[in-house]
């Protein structure tokens, strides 16, 4: 069973949301909050799956809940969605680097919900590739000097060639094609990167090839 618990200020988006996901077998809305604060509360009295978070909250914001549970090592198994109005909203960026496993417009349809909550569930990035290139390469080139630091060093020259992959947003089976590799072993260069770099998900490594330098806008013609 997955456990969602919904934060937005706005009754009537929560009820919508309620209403699409708790006729589903396999998800469970265990709580609903106004503001951040009592997301916060709701994440540590339930621990669940996925939180669908608003940015946009009075007192404690979406962008300040979702650090906090993010960094908390006793909230590691939570993900949180972020909820925007539109797909290029300033603080998405800021929230995919806050640790957000991706994000999803307040106006998507019920199919690409659900899929969304069982997709992040399962521990993957919610950001189709065409939507990594176009956010992180609007927002990477704001960055003044890239910081690639100490734990790039970790990395295999194959591992970093993946992680570049990762970055210009190809799957996991896109980046198997590009260097003739399988899809099982694409997906385990993908994960002992994340293991070795210490991030939560592809979210994550995406923003890092980005901040690191890896990468830049147009990298991957």
């Amino acid at each position: 069973m997955i456990r969602v618990v919904l934060a937005d200020d706005q009754t009537l988006v929560r009820a919508g949301f309620r209403s699409i996901l708790s006729v589903e077998d396999d998800i469970e809305v265990v709580g609903e909050a106004a503001d951040g604060e009592q997301a916060l509360a709701l994440a540590h009295e339930h621990r669940p799956d996925v939180v669908l978070m608003d940015i946009r909250m009075p007192g404690t914001d979406g962008l300040e809940a979702t650090r906090r549970i993010t960094t908390d090592p006793r909230l590691a198994d939570v993900r949180v969605v972020i909820l925007t109005t539109f797909d290029m909203d300033d603080h998405v960026y800021g929230a995919l680097r806050a640790g957000a496993s991706g994000f999803l417009v307040k106006d998507t349809e019920p199919m690409e919900l659900l899929h969304g909550v069982r997709v992040v569930a399962r521990g993957d990035a919610l950001i189709a590739p065409a939507v990594t290139r176009r956010l992180i390469s609007e927002f990477a080139s704001r960055r003044r000097q890239p910081d690639p630091g100490p734990r790039l060093n970790a990395l295999t020259e194959r591992e970093r060639e993946v992680m570049g992959l990762v970055g210009a947003g190809l799957s996991n089976n896109e980046i198997a094609a590009r260097l003739v590799l399988s899809p099982a072993t694409s997906k385990t260069h993908v994960s002992r990167i994340m293991t070795k770099l210490g991030v939560r998900d592809r979210a994550q490594l995406v923003i890092l090839a980005y901040e690191s330098g890896m990468i830049t806008p147009g990298w991957l013609a």
